[in-house]
C-alpha cells in the first residue's frame, strides 16, 4: 500500500509544497477525494491495488475528519464553560495583559472567541482563568441545628 503512495506526487514543485506547508497543510474531504482519484488512474494496472485498501483508506480519512470535528467542539465547550470566569488574556498586538469577566462567547468560521471588556479573544491568547467569587444571599439568621 505504501508503494502506490509515490505515484501521487510527481508533478508537484517545491514551492508549492513549502506554500502548502507554510498555510498548515490540512486536507478536506475534496482534496482527499482528488488524491484517491489520481491514486487509482496512477496505479500499475498489471498490479492493481485491492477494493480494500482504498476503503480502509476512506475509512481512516472519515475518522480523522470525525476527530476534527470533535476537536472543534470541544473548543466550543471548552469556550462557553468560560463564560462567568474571571480570566486573564495577552493582546495580540502586545502590551499589558487584560483581566476581565468573559461575558460571552462567539463562534466565528468555527471558532470560538471569549468576550473579555467587549473584545473578542481567541483561546489561544488565554493565560489564566479565576473562578468568579460568588456570594451567597444571607437571610440574616443563623443557621440552626434540631436536636
Amino acid at each position: 500500500m505504501a508503494s502506490s503512495i509515490g505515484y501521487i506526487n510527481t508533478s508537484s514543485s517545491p514551492t508549492s509544497s513549502s506554500a502548502s506547508g507554510a498555510a498548515g497543510q490540512s486536507l478536506d474531504q475534496a482534496d482527499f477525494l482528488q488524491l484517491l482519484v489520481t491514486q487509482m488512474s496512477s496505479q500499475d494496472p498489471l498490479n492493481p491495488e485491492s477494493d480494500t485498501d482504498f476503503a480502509a483508506q476512506l475509512a481512516q480519512f472519515s475518522s480523522l475528519q470525525e476527530s476534527q470535528d470533535m476537536q472543534s467542539d470541544l473548543q466550543n465547550i471548552q469556550a462557553t464553560g468560560l463564560i462567568g470566569q474571571n480570566v486573564t488574556v495577552a493582546p495580540s498586538g502586545g502590551g499589558s495583559n487584560i483581566t476581565g469577566v468573559v461575558t460571552s462567547v462567539q463562534i466565528a468560521s468555527g471558532t470560538p472567541d471569549i468576550i473579555v471588556n467587549n473584545q473578542p479573544y481567541t483561546l489561544s491568547q488565554l493565560t489564566a482563568v479565576t473562578p468568579a467569587v460568588t456570594t451567597t444571599p444571607s437571610s440574616g439568621t443563623p443557621p440552626t441545628s434540631t436536636p
